[in-house]
């Protein structure tokens, strides 16, 4: 009978990769952020299923609007162009600040651990800058409001979608509570503090023999993320590759208006490795068709990267349900978040 038809159908996901047994799914996210509880359930499941299976999905209508994003890739390439020395002046200090500008070449995603036992010497070629929550004693953030107008905006805009991001990444952990069959609001209090990196990134553009002469340079080495989830908004040039199943790369392909999650190391920690920390890099981007440029040139390439984090002061162990006698033991032993950021951060410059 018509009255026993739910009032709506929700179709959460499609799919927007499927190569070498990597599949990665698009996931509509509003039935989650405004939908019935059926809706909300449905949604978590599929990104719960997406984080076990490939560690990587894509979220559309999360929330952020487009303005919004295109304006913050605005200001990141404008305080890019700016005089090296003025970037060289918001400088990154330690890994416990984990703040300020990192110039082209000082960073090396690929740790000796990371590739095979081989140790990869080529610096990435990348420069970034890296924003952390505000108000946090002895670590400030590096602005560039005391140099011009440009500067304060740079800070208003940036703090402004710093804030947004953690709203989000407070509902991904939510629907990844509902997901493992937790209260929805079971990580609520592991990750309130925002305790988070926005990291603007800039790959500088790179004649192609660049890569010929060196078949070990990449614009980000491959590696895995370090936190719970990192939301990664991409410009349109590509270049970002995840590893599959069958050990090749497989291209993450830039979707408009979709934000890319992928699952970090501490969230596999967390889950007893029921979710997917996937490896994953940069390389040289394909041509964009139509586009006007040197042929032997490869493009600048801009992202945002969102790295969430639970809170630094937070105990991590082996959550409820992914550990006991029917399933297996808790593989890890407890950590602070803190402790662990700081010594996977120690290992890249």
């Amino acid at each position: 009978m018509e009255g026993n038809l739910p009032q709506h159908q929700c179709h959460p996901a499609s799919t927007a990769v499927d190569k070498d047994d990597l599949v990665i799914p698009i996931i509509d996210f509003e039935p989650f952020l405004n939908g019935t509880p059926a809706d909300k359930h449905e949604v978590a499941m599929s990104v719960v299923g997406a984080f076990k299976s490939s560690g990587f999905l894509y979220l559309k209508d999360h929330g952020i609007p487009p303005s919004v994003v295109s304006r913050v890739f605005g200001s990141s390439g404008r305080f890019f162009a700016r005089p090296q020395d003025q970037k060289d002046g918001l400088c990154w200090t330690t890994p416990q600040a984990n703040r300020g500008y990192v110039k082209t070449g000082l960073e090396k995603l690929s740790t000796p651990d990371d590739v095979s036992g081989d140790s990869r010497t080529t610096p990435d070629l990348k420069e970034t800058i890296e924003i952390g929550r505000e108000g946090v004693e002895g670590h400030p953030n590096r602005w560039p409001d005391h140099l011009d107008d440009e500067g304060k905006d740079f800070k208003e805009v940036m703090l402004s979608f710093f804030d947004m991001c953690k709203s989000l990444h407070q509902e991904v952990m939510r629907a990844i509570a509902l997901g493992m069959n937790l209260p929805e609001h079971f990580f609520d209090s592991y990750v309130d503090a925002g305790d988070n990196n926005l990291r603007l990134l800039h790959y500088p553009s790179v004649h192609k023999k660049v890569f010929e002469q060196d078949p070990s340079q990449v614009r980000a080495g491959e590696h895995s993320d370090y936190g719970s989830i990192t939301l990664l908004f991409q410009d349109r040039r590509g270049g970002l590759q995840a590893r599959s199943p069958r050990g090749t790369f497989v291209d993450v392909t830039p979707i408009a208006d979709t934000v890319v999650i992928n699952a970090g190391d501490l969230l596999a920690r967390w889950s007893n490795d029921t979710i997917k920390s996937t490896r994953h890099r940069v390389v040289e981007p394909p041509k964009v068709p139509g586009e006007e440029h040197d042929s032997d040139i490869y493009p600048d390439r801009y992202s945002i990267a969102y790295f969430c984090n639970p809170n630094m002061n937070q105990f991590i162990e082996a959550i409820p349900g992914t550990y006991g006698e029917d399933i297996c033991p808790a593989k890890y032993p407890g950590i602070t978040a803190g402790d662990y950021l700081v010594q996977r951060l120690t290992a890249t410059i």
